[in-house]
């Protein structure tokens, strides 16, 4: 199946590293012009470029995303350069594990409440444009109980549940809204990656795992993004897509 986002606007919310860099290369790839913001500015002019290289509009704008100011400035920036906003992707973490005040505060800075203000920020522009559709990035940490990373795990089951009353509310104004629950994902300069040399095993405990045997690409998050957010998925609302190799398993 071929997915087209020809003459789409996409923001990317963390879009210059990992995941959240697959799915905006993902959408430029399919013909879409993209906006993405981060902390590090290195990394978004790398990842622009690429986008650029694509032959699409590109936009990028450092933005912390525990800052609600910081969030309305950027998608207003973001949606003057784009033309307008059709499509959102809450993909930032703010990667809180333990069950510390610390932890939680970042989880839900960053994981929870950046999820609703860049939604909030997004809404008028993408009801503007007729509808579309936002979707949010959680994890499968968020379907079950964590010892490990308590904080995160519970952060990330509120994104799941908060995307099925996003759902809800946005139906009217025709606006879909989706999550994806990732597995253990790793790429070069990711929290696996680091795992992989600085705790092996625990790196091995979860590559035994997955089932696949391997830990997942960035690219298979990007490609299941592409899927929710086209018009092949115009009837799922409200869902969240485990892709995992079977983890959960």
């Amino acid at each position: 199946m071929q997915l087209s986002f020809k003459n789409k606007r996409v923001v990317v919310a963390g879009g210059s590293r990992g995941i959240g860099r697959s799915i905006a290369l993902g959408f430029a790839s399919a013909g879409a012009s993209v906006s993405i913001c981060a902390r590090g500015q290195a990394g978004l002019d790398a990842a622009a470029g690429e986008i650029r290289a694509l032959g699409v509009k590109a936009h990028a704008a450092p933005c912390d995303l525990a800052d609600k100011n910081a969030i309305d400035g950027y998608i207003a920036a973001a949606a003057e350069a784009l033309g307008g906003v059709d499509i959102l992707i809450n993909n930032a973490s703010g990667f809180g594990g333990g069950d510390t005040e610390d932890g939680w505060k970042k989880g839900l800075d960053v994981d929870v409440m950046a999820t609703v203000r860049a939604s909030n920020a997004a809404l008028a522009h993408i009801e503007h444009s007729g509808g579309g559709a936002i979707l949010n990035i959680s994890s499968i940490s968020g379907l079950a109980a964590s010892t490990r990373t308590p904080s995160y795990a519970a952060v990330k089951a509120a994104v799941i549940n908060y995307t099925m009353s996003q759902a809800l509310m946005l139906a009217p104004k025709k606006i879909r809204v989706n999550a994806i629950a990732p597995g253990s994902i790793e790429f070069p300069g990711g929290m696996w990656e680091e795992r992989k040399n600085s705790s092996s095993q625990l790196y091995n405990a979860i590559l035994k795992s997955i089932p696949w045997g391997r830990l997942g690409k960035p690219e298979e998050i990007a490609n299941a993004a592409l899927f929710l957010c086209s018009d092949a998925a115009s009837w799922v609302t409200g869902q969240t897509l485990v892709v995992d190799g079977g983890q959960m398993l």
